[in-house]
């Protein structure tokens, strides 16, 4: 038992590798590696970023389940590689064996955004134009069974509205399109690129998936506030070990992340790109994602989404 306190206790000794399910350059890789340059000094050696992108986020997810338990390979993602994925057939590995949360870091709200294509002054205009014309206004999401996909199938029973569902497989097309009119609304994970086409006029901001308004669109509604809180999701990024990682290492590791999340510096970079800062136990984390688990998987029945 001696040896093994020993081993424990020496850890970190080497340095620690945060697995980002995303490409390089966006909002989550960006926070990913302004948490590592806080974790750093904090655990005495260095903390290097990988990016493992691909899949909606599965396959850098699949690299950290199949790491050593070491608390040397830790992966940072959106939940919905262990709550959404799965239930769409698309899980190379099992959420429940093979991955455990550490902490959840942020909640990325998704923005409800007018293309030109639509001069719905307001989310309930746009509802009232879908009713009129049933299948007439277009959403756009990143992908079917996305996020965006979820939203919009809640969002279809609650209001009792045919909205066709128009899917893309990356942000760049999607953007272009929705910047020339090509569809009426696209939900999308909000953005410093997509606040600045806030800004200039060229998409207007409808209602956006989040617990509360965000600070720098304070008149935009949520969709819970619009009576629609079944659609009114966001996405909860957070820090996963394999399954196996000693205990004391994911409580050092949890003490840590929410140490970072609480300096002024961290949580202004985090609030500047419209993300709100979590935090909280490895407990209070596994069961947010089990409950999002659940809620999918009932959604992803009914509306009988299927992934491509």
């Amino acid at each position: 038992m001696a040896g093994g306190a020993v081993a424990q206790s020496a850890w970190p000794s080497r340095p620690i590798r945060i697995v980002v399910a995303y490409p390089p350059g966006g909002v989550s890789d960006a926070v990913a590696r302004a948490l590592a340059d806080k974790l750093a000094p904090a655990l005495g050696q260095p903390v290097v970023i990988e990016n493992k992108a691909g899949a909606s986020g599965s396959i850098g997810v699949d690299a950290v389940a199949k790491a050593a338990p070491d608390g040397y390979t830790l992966g940072f993602a959106a939940i919905s590689p262990l709550a959404l994925n799965p239930h769409l057939g698309k899980s190379p590995f099992d959420p429940a064996k093979d991955i455990v949360p550490v902490a959840s870091v942020m909640v990325s709200p998704v923005l409800l955004l007018a293309t030109p294509a639509t001069d719905a002054k307001d989310f309930n205009e746009l509802l009232a134009r879908a009713r009129a014309k049933p299948g007439a206004v277009r959403w756009a999401t990143s992908g079917p069974a996305s996020l965006g996909h979820i939203m919009l199938e809640q969002l279809k029973a609650a209001a009792r509205v045919d909205i066709t569902h128009v899917p893309y497989k990356g942000g760049g097309q999607q953007m272009n399109d929705a910047l020339s009119g090509q569809f009426e609304v696209l939900s999308i994970n909000a953005s410093g690129a997509v606040m600045q086409h806030i800004q200039a006029g060229k998409l207007r901001p409808l209602a956006v998936g989040a617990p509360t308004r965000l600070d720098t669109l304070p008149a935009v509604p949520t969709l819970a506030e619009l009576g629609f809180a079944s659609a009114n999701l966001s996405s909860l990024f957070g820090v996963f070990a394999p399954a196996g990682t000693p205990a004391p290492v994911l409580q050092r590791l949890n003490a840590e992340i929410n140490k970072a999340l609480a300096l002024p510096d961290l949580r202004a970079r985090l609030i500047a790109s419209d993300n709100v800062p979590t935090g909280g136990s490895a407990a209070d984390f596994a069961r947010q994602i089990a409950t999002e688990s659940e809620h999918n998987a009932r959604i992803i029945k009914a509306a009988n989404i299927r992934a491509e």
